[in-house]
């Protein structure tokens, strides 16, 4: 029962990681690189994060800086950042590509808000099929006699237990990424 146990705080663990890669992804109105994650260039026939290819910095609070490592490769960088649903034009001058992010308005902030929730409730759904899984495990085991009816009551208590807290940290990571996208 106890790798039953461990397995499914570990699934619901990979969920948590997930959502927190997700949010960092999300356009907040100032330069962030991991808004680039996401973004593949065609390089030599294979698809390449734009990290592998360039030094991507922070410039200013609003302005993301590209330097590709191959001059070759800018046009196919700046085609890619286009072609991109992150919503920034870049701007190439021939040796560097800038990302300017724009100021986000009132209601750019309220649909985000309404993403950054939905996201958290598909990573809440995910982590309630964890807990499914997990108690349909140890059913099993109750029925192929590796567990007592005691043992199984105490492993649903201890599952549901684990579910509230990996939700209440979905519901606490989902409220600061709000915050943060209203306060800016």
């Amino acid at each position: 029962m106890k790798e039953a146990l461990k397995k499914n705080d570990e699934r619901m663990q990979r969920r948590i990681n997930h959502l927190i890669d997700e949010f960092k992804t999300i356009r907040a109105g100032r330069a962030n690189p991991a808004v680039l994650d996401k973004v593949n260039v065609d390089y030599y026939g294979t698809p390449t994060p734009i990290n592998q290819l360039a030094a991507v910095s922070v410039t200013e609070a609003r302005t993301l800086t590209i330097q590709p490592w191959d001059a070759s490769v800018l046009r196919k960088i700046e085609k890619a950042i286009q072609m991109s649903d992150i919503g920034i034009n870049p701007q190439n001058d021939g040796k560097i590509i800038r990302l300017i992010f724009p100021p986000l308005t009132e209601d750019k902030r309220k649909e985000i808000a309404k993403d950054i929730a939905h996201i958290a409730e598909d990573c809440k759904v995910q982590i309630r099929n964890v807990r499914r899984d997990t108690i349909e495990k140890l059913k099993k085991m109750k029925k192929d006699g590796e567990l007592t009816e005691d043992d199984l009551k105490e492993g649903e208590k201890k599952v549901q237990k684990s579910t509230d807290n990996f939700i209440k940290e979905v519901d606490s990571l989902a409220e600061k990424k709000k915050k943060e996208i209203m306060e800016i």
